[in-house]
């Protein structure tokens, strides 16, 4: 499975998950963020000259940023909600990229003994 199709089959879950809802509540909230930021990071991607991973990493840090600005434990359970979201997608999305890059390190620091 792709990193897309991943990301793809989490919205469907999600959205299943969120019909099923009927109550506004923080876990209806949180699915509604869920599938938000994912779409955000699936439409990014399409975009080549897009660095997903820094773009990611970047809106994560302005969450914690928002996070440490807070004075009320109310908005900043929003927040983290939002960054453990983007945590996971993170790591879905970039764990493919690490593993590549550490491929090309590893053929170029062994390009010398062949």
């Amino acid at each position: 499975m792709t990193v897309d199709q991943l990301l793809q089959k989490e919205i469907k879950d999600s959205q299943l998950w969120l019909s099923r809802e009927k109550e506004e509540s923080t876990y209806k909230r949180d699915l509604k963020k869920r599938i938000e930021l994912i779409n955000w990071v699936l439409d990014n991607r399409r975009n080549p000259s897009v660095e997903i991973c820094s773009l990611i990493e970047s809106r994560m840090n302005e969450t914690i940023q928002e996070i440490n600005k807070t004075n009320s434990i109310f908005e900043s359970d929003k927040l983290h909600v939002e960054l453990r979201i983007l945590d996971w997608i993170f790591y879905q999305v970039c764990k493919d990229q690490q593993k590549s890059w550490e491929r090309v390190c590893w053929v170029t620091r062994n390009s010398n003994f062949l």
